[in-house]
Parts: C-alpha cells; sequence; structure tokens
C-alpha cells in the first residue's frame, strides 16, 4: 500500500515542481521585456540619428516642399476642431482613396475648401452604413486624430464620428482591454 501511495505522490510533486518554476521564468521574462522610457535627451538623440538616414532625409525635403506645406496648413486649418472634437462639415467628393493607399477603408472629403482623406476603422456591422455614402453627399464629421504621411498629399483625418441628413451613419466603438 505504501509504495502505491509513494508512486501516485512522487509524479504529483515532480508536475507541481515544474509548473512552479515555468511560472517563475515566465514572470522574469516579463519583468525584463517592460523598456525604460527615454528621457528628452535620449529621445532628441534618437530623432537626430533618424534624421540622419535616408528616410529622415526625405521626410524633411518633404516637409520643406510645398506638398508638404500645404498639408500643415490643411491641418492648421481644423486643429482646433480636432482638439476639441467639436463638428465640421464636409462634402464627399471620392468613395475611393488615392491609388496604392493602404490605410483601409476610407473616403475623400473637402472640409473648409481643403480636401482630406477620412479614414476608418469599423466593424463589420458598421460597413453597410458607410457603403450608402454617395459623391456630394454632405456629412458631418468629429475626429480626434488627424495626422500626415509623405506618400499622401491630403492629411488624414480618423473618423470618430459620421452623421449625414441628422442621422448617425457611423460612431467609433472603444477598444477593449486598454487605451
Amino acid at each position: 500500500m505504501k509504495k502505491v501511495i509513494y508512486a501516485l505522490f512522487l509524479p504529483l510533486v515532480v508536475v507541481s515542481g515544474l509548473v512552479f518554476a515555468n511560472r517563475e521564468i515566465k514572470n522574469e521574462t516579463s519583468k525584463k521585456s517592460t523598456p525604460k522610457p527615454l528621457s528628452a535627451a535620449e529621445r532628441e538623440a534618437e530623432l537626430k540619428k533618424w534624421e540622419a538616414t535616408p528616410a529622415g532625409i526625405m521626410y524633411k525635403k518633404w516637409e520643406a516642399s510645398p506638398a508638404g506645406q500645404k498639408v500643415y496648413a490643411a491641418e492648421a486649418k481644423i486643429r482646433k476642431n480636432i482638439t476639441d472634437s467639436t463638428n465640421m462639415e464636409g462634402v464627399v467628393t471620392s468613395l475611393s482613396l488615392p491609388p496604392g493607399s493602404r490605410l483601409g477603408f476610407g473616403v475623400m472629403v473637402r472640409i473648409n475648401g481643403d480636401d482630406y482623406i477620412l479614414n476608418f476603422d469599423p466593424e463589420k456591422s458598421q460597413l453597410e452604413q458607410l457603403h450608402s455614402l454617395k459623391v456630394n453627399d454632405k456629412i458631418i464629421i468629429r475626429s480626434r486624430n488627424v495626422s500626415h504621411a509623405p506618400k499622401y498629399a491630403y492629411p488624414i483625418v480618423s473618423g470618430d464620428y459620421v452623421e449625414r441628413d441628422s442621422k448617425v451613419i457611423f460612431k467609433r466603438v472603444p477598444r477593449k482591454g486598454g487605451c
């Protein structure tokens, strides 16, 4: 009887020891993987290093070019609406994005006389309403983010809320599990 108990008890001890050791290893790797935030001086040094690369040089040339200045001027026009997340009136000018774009689903919109890429991150249930947009539709847009890229001749507005004829056709769903 003692031999049977020892035979059952020994594998239990070995397995629990392995599980406990594996848990400690996982905890150690997760502690090591969180990088320390860079100080302001380190960030500035990294930026200077990046600006010396070919991609950084090309970006700086784009910023100084008339195309880059036009994008920055268009961003400045809507900056207050973006920071306050207030309504902007726009007109849909195209249902497709510029050729070669990799932004996902979006449309071209004219706001205050300038063209913008209105980019969406829709769920499947919201796609049907967005596909109902037509050229020359007047829409109300709210956003909290505008960005740019040298690849595009237009600022990129992330759509958080879109309304047409006083009906909401898109409202961004917050991501689960974090910020």
